[in-house]
């Protein structure tokens, strides 16, 4: 292990200690449960279940986080892979032999459960599951029932896999010619890259249509693959009896409806600026018309590059104005054997911070040295602090917050650090560019596209509602005019474009999803304004979010920290930093 990589030893010492355990969790602890089924009556049996309950939650946390980042490390190594599946089969086999606990739980009634958790106040961390267990009551079904559903699990996430196998395993890049005669392979990895670096509209355009060509070879597939997923979640809002198909995606974490509806018209009203700044754009780049792939054209240039040590240096420093808890946690979590730092070949592309109950947060970058990597570093370690605060101030079965408030904590760590850089006194006027175009960027694509994103889901999930047919036409045609509602761009003219809904991963593994990045990004925007203008108690506020972890319904913790997102005005914080930021952008570039 070098010092840039996980000492995941921290978990298991070795591959067959992580196997030993869990054969240990099959063979032992699993059966332990099988017993109680129809006892949990009797209080004894109860403690019991619920002993046995926090026990598998610890374990299977540690073992499920060493798989997952051992296969990581190396995509191609068939071993790790398969130690992989075999957690992912023991999951399934966990929800089809307890697929009783629940419909019996239930059973015992509200009234008994709040008696057996007075008088054995050491069970009193399962309170609020017991909370979100009987607000679920409606939707979950008798153990019969419950038991039919579960031999189905499998086939519902088959979608994911479909699309996986062809977007992922079958894929091929394809050869471009450019104008000066050089063959290029596009693929899903380098394409971006090969636009920011063009300077030809010909040759973006041929890039653009080489990455895109395979989805729309395979249109038709994957307009299948789409319409499978959302009849599966038809499927899942009939059998439990929810309101809607969007209702089955809020209605766990006590999400109204009311909320996304919010984010949408908010994203409507906010448009005017996107489109202000893709005109910005458009003059600034001298283009006859901004493609929406020449979003990848950066506006100034530098050849700056970053150490991993450097990258590090400036994400303390920018926080050194914090409190000092705050900062030990943020060396803490960057500390030797918690990062994996550098790329190589069959590491999982991207960046993550992984953590568990009760165990340490791991970050995983593939850090090459640029501006990007800076503000990833300081984002996956927000995701790391939140882990801790919440580890020192929960019990184990309250650590596991929702993605509703997970991007809050990293992406307030970006807004610190671009401030940080924007006040820093050497900063030229092309470092400025960039680090307004980053940050503009970055509420582009994490408020407005996620939520257009959103909406194209509610959208479709309403047209299977209906009865109506999904066909590719209609998955684009639907986004076409988004696009123009957003962006004011004409996508049809991209020849390809249109099919941006067969790109997006998000769409097929975990629908529903997005329109969390929208809400956490609003979120930390507004935290981090009243950090920002020392607003009194703001820092606190925020830290208590933190701290809070999976203790309650994530609407409540994030309105406990001053942010109600039931008020439609809740969002006009991220409208007015868009209209700030483009507004200087046009000043220093002199764009009218």
């Amino acid at each position: 292990m070098s010092n840039y990589s996980w000492d995941l030893t921290k978990l298991y010492v070795d591959e067959e200690a992580f196997l030993q355990e869990l054969d240990k969790l099959k063979n032992e602890l699993l059966p332990e449960f099988l017993p109680l089924q129809g006892q949990l009556k009797e209080d004894e049996k109860l403690k019991r279940y619920l002993e046995l309950s926090r026990e598998l939650n610890a374990r299977l946390s540690k073992l499920s986080m060493f798989a997952s980042q051992r296969a990581d490390l190396n995509r191609k190594d068939v071993k790790n892979a398969e130690d992989e599946s075999k957690v992912e089969l023991f999951f399934h086999e966990l929800n089809e032999k307890l697929s009783w606990e629940e419909p019996e739980l239930l059973s015992l009634g509200e009234e008994h459960i709040s008696r057996f958790l007075n008088e054995n106040p050491e069970f009193k961390d399962f309170d609020y599951y017991f909370i979100k267990l009987f607000r679920d009551r409606d939707h979950i079904l008798s153990p019969e029932k419950e038991a039919l559903l579960s031999n189905y699990q499998a086939l519902s996430g088959e979608a994911a896999n479909l699309y996986s196998t062809l977007a992922v395993g079958d894929y091929r890049g394809s050869e471009v010619t450019l104008k000066n005669g050089e063959t290029i392979n596009v693929n899903v990895a380098n394409w971006s890259k090969l636009i920011a670096d063009s300077k030809d509209p010909d040759d973006r355009k041929a890039i653009f249509e080489g990455l895109y060509k395979y989805f729309d070879a395979h249109k038709v597939t994957f307009a299948e693959i789409y319409n499978l997923g959302l009849q599966s979640q038809l499927a899942l809002k009939k059998s439990r009896g929810y309101a809607s198909i969007l209702d089955t995606h809020l209605y766990g974490n006590n999400i109204p409806s009311s909320v996304y509806h919010n984010l949408i018209d908010a994203a409507h009203r906010g448009s005017k600026f996107l489109k202000k700044y893709y005109e910005i754009r458009r003059k600034a780049l001298g283009l006859e018309k901004h493609r929406s792939y020449d979003r990848f054209l950066p506006l100034a240039t530098s050849d700056k590059k970053y150490s991993y040590e450097e990258a590090k240096e400036l994400f303390f420093a920018s926080i050194k104005h914090l409190p000092e808890d705050f900062q030990k946690k943020a060396h803490e979590v960057t500390k030797e054997g918690y990062v994996d730092v550098y790329p190589q070949e069959g590491k999982r592309s991207g960046a993550y911070s992984s953590g568990g109950e009760n165990v340490h947060p791991y970050i995983l970058l593939n850090f090459v040295g640029n501006l990007d990597d800076v503000f990833t570093l300081a984002h996956e370690a927000g995701h790391s602090i939140h882990t801790l605060y919440t580890m020192e101030n929960q019990p184990l079965m309250k650590q596991n917050y929702t993605i509703f408030v997970a991007e809050i904590a990293s992406t307030f760590n970006e807004h610190n650090l671009l401030d940080y850089l924007l006040n820093s006194s050497s900063l030229s006027k092309n470092e400025e560019i960039l680090l307004l175009q980053k940050e503009i960027d970055e509420i582009a694509s994490t408020f407005f596209r996620q939520t257009l994103f959103a909406e194209y889901e509610l959208l479709m999930s309403e047209k299977v509602e209906r009865g109506e047919p999904i066909s590719y036409e209609v998955a684009s045609e639907t986004m076409r005019k988004l696009y123009d509602d957003y962006y004011g761009i004409d996508i049809q003219e991209e020849v390809y474009k249109p099919l941006v809904w067969a790109y997006i991963p998000h769409l097929f593994y975990t629908p529903f999803y997005v329109y969390q990045y929208a809400t956490s990004f609003t979120a930390s925007q507004l935290l981090y304004k009243r950090v920002r203008e020392h607003e009194e108690g703001a820092f606190e506020k925020y830290i208590s979010l933190l701290k809070s972890g999976g203790s309650d319904f994530p609407l409540n913790e994030v309105k406990a920290a001053g942010v109600d997102f039931t008020d439609p005005h809740s969002f006009d914080a991220v409208i007015e930093r868009m209209d700030e930021l483009v507004a200087r952008l046009a000043n220093i570039l002199n764009i009218k």
